[in-house]
């Protein structure tokens, strides 16, 4: 379920998507909702573009480190492609 940042707390959030347009960013809520995992939803700037590049807004979805797998093959099973892990 969607859940505001307070929810949280002060616990390390990892993030699993970004969506690029709303229809989109609606399919992962639905997706991560019926998967039955809480998530944060913010929205914030990405590089995007092939010859040019510019800032744009996105969806950046983020779940707990104990529910990052259990997202990743929720989106996984659905055909999309989640967030690459950051090391």
């Amino acid at each position: 379920m969607r859940q505001p940042a307070e929810f949280f707390g002060d616990q390390e959030m990892d993030l699993v998507y970004i969506a690029r347009k709303l229809r989109e960013a609606q399919q992962i809520e639905g997706l991560l909702d019926a998967a039955g995992l809480d998530y944060a939803v913010e929205v914030d700037k990405y590089l995007g573009g092939v010859l040019f590049k510019r800032e744009l807004d996105g969806a950046f979805f983020y779940v707990l480190p104990t529910v990052l797998e259990s997202a990743r093959t929720a989106l996984t099973a659905a055909g999309l492609k989640p967030a690459e892990p950051m090391s």
